[in-house]
């Protein structure tokens, strides 16, 4: 899948089906999308493409109370890799965008793709103060030249599929629900870097992953299966979060592996939450906390049925 940064300029290759949006999470409402623009582009002999922002809008605009991010970046961009998209645009979300106009912003969609076809979403919202919506950008798009298809409501077990609804269900500890929403299994997805080696010295090696992304939706001890490590899922434990019993400030994901020895460092891994054991604690010695940690081996096995 190509990768562009800023509107490209494709008046050579006019046609081209554009989906937009965030896509945070890309769960089952954005699979729609992505579905109707695939078959659009499909029956036109057309590229199939995403147009998205980084960082997300609400980040930039709500910079201490914005939702916590489903997906980081390289994680969006594997999903909709495997989703068979044939390229995706990221425009930098930033104070000069913020300040574009609704008729402005779909002059410069007009410019970027010539006569193309854009899917958004019921809800889709664009330019400054998100004043613009679907039937605004269908009406730009008759005077400009674009057309427009509108996907609505997506509902799984009778109620609206949203991020929002996803990140509820995270919080509540119901994987489960989370995972239908999704279509798949909650992940987290990134490249083992070396830690400060504590874990090994407590007889709990972990294999570490930086979270990239300003406020995760998850926080605590979780029974985990591992991808990219074997042949299958493996199993193991992970915790996420500060570390606070060692003073730790920035938020990792560190996983231990039952029964696992080979050498990480520099794999990417991807981390699926299967059930949440407890909360992140401050214990008040190193041996209260690896007694814990005994503890949710044990859990961790029992909910994974090992």
């Amino acid at each position: 899948m190509q990768l562009i940064r800023g509107l490209p300029a494709l008046r050579d290759r006019p046609g081209s089906v554009v989906t937009l949006g965030t896509f945070d999470g890309m769960h089952l409402g954005h699979q729609a999308l992505i579905a109707r623009t695939r078959a659009l582009a499909r029956e036109r002999g057309a590229r199939a493409m995403m147009l998205t922002f980084e960082p997300m809008p609400r980040e930039f605009l709500q910079a201490d109370s914005a939702p916590a991010r489903l997906t980081n970046f390289r994680e969006r961009w594997r999903l909709a890799a495997a989703s068979g998209l044939d390229a995706l645009c990221v425009l930098r979300f930033d104070a000069r965008l913020r300040g574009v106009s609704s008729e402005a912003f779909a002059q410069r969609l007009a410019a970027a793709f010539g006569a193309a076809t854009f899917v958004v979403g019921h809800d889709f919202r664009f330019g400054q103060g998100g004043a613009g919506t679907p039937e605004g950008l269908t009406g730009f798009g008759r005077h400009l030249g674009f057309d427009v298809e509108i996907v609505e409501l997506v509902k799984g077990e009778g109620a609206r599929v949203s991020s929002t609804a996803v990140r509820a269900s995270l919080a509540a500890g119901n994987f489960s629900h989370a995972a239908r929403l999704l279509g798949r299994p909650y992940s987290m997805r990134g490249r083992v870097v070396r830690g400060e080696q504590l874990g090994r010295t407590l007889g709990f090696p972990t294999a570490n992953l930086r979270l990239k992304r300003r406020r995760s939706p998850l926080g605590g001890i979780f029974a985990v299966r591992v991808q990219g490590v074997a042949a299958r899922p493996w199993p193991g434990v992970a915790s996420l979060g500060t570390r606070p019993t060692v003073g730790g400030v920035e938020p990792w994901l560190e996983t231990f592996l039952f029964d696992f020895a080979a050498d990480l460092y520099g794999r990417e891994i991807e981390v699926e939450f299967v059930a949440k054991i407890r909360d992140e604690a401050r214990f008040a010695t190193l041996d209260a906390m690896v007694a814990r940690m005994h503890d949710d081996v044990g859990e961790a096995r029992r909910l994974l049925a090992l």
